[in-house]
């Protein structure tokens, strides 16, 4: 098959034509966090065809962003996963997915909030500048409603730098119970911490200040104001 081009010497066109097609980004999304088999792929992204699963993992491999590499286990299986020169998207990944957060309205009923989107929008929206200082812990709880399944992820703090992963932790400061689709109100600012507690919104565990604090180090800035009509100068 030959391979489509957009005809320009340039690198932002070369990076489209590697990563560019429907579904390549969101591969490598669920690649960021570590190996998968294509069976965990297929999980994440339920409504990718198999066909177009199978032909971007090819392409991914053959540009050199995605290898696949058996596992030494007794069951032998293969995951793929990230190149080094894969992994160097992880920045632009981030970026990029806040970029978009920014335009996120409320989910649509057959939206799915998978795992990895739940850890990647953690790393996605951290403020190390404003977690200069802080300790803290934080375990987040989805419930079926938002999921489907009930899914844990939590996140550590620590002087401002942050990680986050699947599960619970093992001591966590707070526990934060969103109750819908509430977390991306928190974020964004549009709901504040203090009224979210008042109108049930969230349920925590913990001291109730930590959500505040939470919602300090994790945020998503307004995007601008659109502008209506033809702009003059």
């Amino acid at each position: 098959m030959t391979a489509r081009t957009y005809g320009q010497f340039c690198g932002l066109a070369r990076a489209l034509e590697i990563i560019g097609e429907r579904w390549s980004m969101l591969v490598i999304r669920d690649l960021v966090l570590g190996p998968k088999r294509y069976d965990e792929l297929q999980q994440g992204l339920p409504k990718i065809p198999t066909s177009i699963l199978s032909t971007r993992l090819n392409e991914l491999e053959r540009h050199g962003v995605v290898q696949r590499r058996v596992l030494s286990q007794l069951d032998a299986g293969v995951v793929y996963e990230l190149t080094e020169y894969g992994n160097d998207l992880d920045q632009i990944l981030l970026q990029l997915g806040l970029w978009g957060a920014r335009s996120l309205t409320d989910p649509a009923a057959d939206d799915l909030f998978t795992l990895d989107a739940a850890i990647l929008s953690l790393y996605t929206t951290f403020q190390p500048d404003a977690a200069r200082g802080v300790q803290c812990s934080f375990e987040l709880h989805y419930s079926a409603e938002e999921m489907g399944d009930q899914m844990i992820v939590h996140a550590v703090v620590e002087d401002g730098a942050m990680t986050a992963g699947e599960g619970p932790h093992p001591d966590p400061d707070i526990i934060i119970e969103p109750r819908g689709p509430v977390m991306l109100k928190l974020l964004n600012g549009e709901l504040a911490a203090a009224n979210a507690l008042t109108c049930g919104a969230v349920a925590v565990k913990g001291d109730p200040a930590r959500l505040e604090l939470f919602a300090r180090l994790f945020r998503i800035p307004s995007a601008p104001s659109k502008t209506e009509g033809l702009v003059t100068h």
